[in-house]
């Protein structure tokens, strides 16, 4: 058999904190434990907020911590015709359709759905997609994406769901409300998810998935905040044709007051903690890889 593969897929958007560290460890650790590999994948596809020096940062932080990976490192931004040929797939199975709206003119539209009552939210708390572009003819379609029009290829979410039998997935870790073993999928709460934009050939759910299956990864380790995404992420797996990992969600490291860490949290960013004295240890005695709720103050020690 070939060993488990394992990554660490951080965003070159800001610079690394506490949990960002946990996830990292977890993954190396699962990885040793295994006998596998660890992969480290950048995550640029944002190209107006990803930077250089929080990628060099990224590769400096996780060696302090005593993270070993492989190289090359895969850096999405150097594979976006991988997406491309993804997206272009699923067209070809009629799944896509471009959406003209803006984001204030979405706004509107819920708000007006809303006058009769509440409209649906994901998981993540944001209005399900209320525009009618599906309804828009192929010329029309065509005719916007000539004129220049911003867009956002979105997925059939219905049409999608009509061509899968019933999905689910193996959680080996937690979901927020317990969920262990065989977890059924629901992609259908997210709606017509974005696939990609005008100016962007893939979002975060196409990406994701399609580094995963052309990278072998065999078990994805991540927080807990992502965990009823791993539905859209089955349906995509399943409609590309892709293998399907394992997945093992862990809880999030939160700070006093409950909330998850961000990277303006200065606090707990692992740069502002080296240069006030922390180790690796420290680190690892910090956020006790079980233990991760912080009991400490917005002062680093």
């Amino acid at each position: 058999m070939s060993p488990p593969v394992f990554r660490f897929a951080p965003s070159p958007n800001g610079f690394l904190h506490l949990g960002h560290a946990y996830s990292a460890l977890l993954n190396f650790d699962r990885a040793r434990e295994a006998g596998g590999r660890l992969l480290l994948r950048i995550e640029d596809i944002d190209a107006t907020r990803c930077r250089p020096e929080f990628e060099a940062a990224i590769y400096e932080d996780l060696a302090w911590l005593g993270i070993a990976w492989e190289t090359p490192v895969r850096r999405q931004s150097e594979y976006l015709s991988d997406y491309r040929a993804a997206l272009e797939k699923l067209s070809a199975l009629g799944l896509v359709y471009p959406a003209f709206e803006s984001r204030a003119e979405i706004a509107r539209l819920v708000a007006a759905r809303e006058a009769d009552g509440p409209w649906p939210r994901d998981p993540d708390g944001a209005p399900l997609y209320p525009g009618d572009a599906k309804s828009l003819s192929a010329g029309e379609q065509a005719r916007l994406i000539a004129s220049g029009a911003p867009y956002a290829l979105r997925l059939d979410m219905a049409a999608a769901c009509r061509r899968v039998a019933s999905l689910a997935w193996n959680e080996l870790g937690e979901g927020p409300e317990g969920e262990r073993g065989v977890v059924p999928a629901r992609p259908e709460a997210w709606g017509d998810v974005i696939l990609a934009r005008k100016e962007t050939p893939t979002s975060y759910h196409l990406s994701v998935v399609v580094d995963d299956g052309l990278q072998g990864i065999s078990e994805v380790v991540r927080g807990q905040d992502l965990f009823h995404a791993t539905s859209v992420h089955r349906l995509l797996q399943t409609l590309l044709g892709l293998p399907e990992p394992a997945y093992r969600h862990h809880d999030l490291i939160r700070d006093e007051a409950g909330r998850k860490l961000s990277k303006s949290s200065r606090s707990t960013g692992l740069r502002e903690l080296r240069d006030a004295g922390a180790s690796p240890v420290g680190i690892r005695a910090l956020v006790g890889l079980g233990e991760v709720s912080l009991g400490f103050s917005q002062t680093p020690p």
